[in-house]
């Protein structure tokens, strides 16, 4: 039987003002709505390359807002929860494993080039069963990428969000819970103007 497995996206609509405001502190608030619309675009053309995955794109917004999304994205849309961000990861993971997911991966926006490798490496551990939970370990102290089996509630509660001790917590909750645990690469995420700075440097290295 074919494990049903699925890649959530956390987004937001890519208005002025609301996304990338500390980018937007260096390039402005258009400039940054602009950049953010391009990434998430790089982010869903990745996820389109995963063979045997469904991608469903949480998002931040009102009801109404999720069809016209979805029409332009071209992707399964739902809507987050209310809530900090672990409370909205945590419904988020807890409604797609209720539809009969048994592996989900989340990352978010901020990864524009993270390497296909990395998805399908979180994806083969979580089938396989050589891991209970897959962890993306951020540069910055945090995580681009969650996976599970199965929900583990401490993974969401008690965790210094937006802090460099996400990860470092996270994997101690994931620890102490007796989960086995898999780390993929480090990777980048794009914060600010320097992480920009950094992301254009590397596809010019990768050219």
């Amino acid at each position: 039987m074919i494990m049903k497995k699925a890649l959530l996206i956390f987004a937001r609509e890519p208005l002025p003002g609301l996304v990338k405001t500390r980018l937007a502190a260096s390039i402005g608030i258009e400039a940054a709505a602009s950049l953010y619309d391009a990434m998430l675009q790089d982010v869903l053309s990745i996820s389109r390359r995963l063979i045997g995955v469904e991608t469903v794109v949480f998002w931040a917004c009102d009801e109404e807002c999720l069809p016209r999304l979805a029409e332009r994205y071209r992707c399964s849309s739902r809507r987050q929860q209310t809530g900090d961000l672990g409370q909205r990861m945590q419904a988020a993971f807890e409604e797609m494993f209720a539809s009969g997911c048994e592996a989900c991966c989340i990352i978010g926006s901020d990864s524009p080039d993270l390497p296909l490798a990395c998805l399908d490496e979180a994806f083969i551990r979580l089938a396989d069963g050589s891991a209970d939970t897959v962890f993306g370990p951020c540069h910055d102290g945090g995580y681009y990428l969650l996976g599970l089996r199965k929900m583990i509630p401490s993974l969401f509660s008690d965790i210094s969000w937006s802090t460099p001790l996400v990860f470092e917590q996270s994997l101690t909750a994931a620890q102490q819970a007796s989960k086995k645990v898999f780390l993929l690469p480090e990777w980048y995420d794009v914060d600010t103007l320097d992480d920009l700075h950094a992301l254009q440097q590397r596809r010019l290295s990768a050219q």
